[in-house]
């Protein structure tokens, strides 16, 4: 099982749209993540975000932040400049860009070029199931997150020890299954006997 203490990234390559109206701040908007798509964490590891899986989060303190770098914030939810809402679909942001951040000014025309258009969401697992196929594969499905922050990203990428931790989950539930087969084995030797 995934070390629940932890913060957990996952990405994607969603894509972001600019608008600016008149008199009024920029705004970076699109989806950080998408419910029920499968996403391959490495070969025949599987991970889905379940519809519902925000439910209990949204209104937790929220930034979005750039690369996942929590002194570059561009929005936060408190502040009324970070909104985010599940729906049909998945978690949606919109992002009041601060016209006076060159930071923030910065990665707003950046998304507005097409040169940065991924993103990142950091959370805590608070509830997952966890199906081993007989083939072999494992898919884990988020069911209750715990969002910490979202993020703008240049190459968002899965953090390596949140990959580990789940290679560590198949490695204890075969050893747990050989072991399983042993007994019954030897349970099945000790009838003959």
């Amino acid at each position: 099982m995934a070390d629940r203490n932890k913060k957990q990234v996952r990405t994607a390559n969603l894509g972001f749209k600019t608008r600016e109206a008149d008199g009024q701040d920029p705004v970076i908007e699109g989806y950080f993540a998408v419910f029920g798509q499968q996403t391959e964490l490495f070969p025949g590891g599987f991970e889905e975000v379940a519809p519902g899986a925000f439910d209990n989060t949204l209104g937790n303190d929220i930034r979005a932040l750039i690369n996942h770098d929590t002194t570059l914030v561009l929005g936060r939810n408190k502040a009324g400049t970070l909104e985010l809402r599940a729906d049909a679909h998945g978690l949606w942001g919109s992002i009041k860009i601060n016209s006076n951040d060159s930071d923030a000014m910065n990665v707003y025309e950046r998304v507005k070029r097409g040169d940065v258009s991924q993103c990142s969401f950091g959370f805590n697992i608070n509830k997952e199931d966890v199906d081993f196929g007989d083939d072999g594969t494992v898919k884990w499905t988020l069911r209750d997150i715990d969002l910490q922050e979202v993020s703008i990203c240049t190459f968002p990428a899965y953090e390596d020890t949140a990959i580990q931790a789940r290679k560590a989950e198949i490695e204890q539930h075969r050893t747990k299954q050989l072991e399983l087969k042993k007994h019954n084995l030897k349970e099945r030797l000790k009838k003959w006997h």
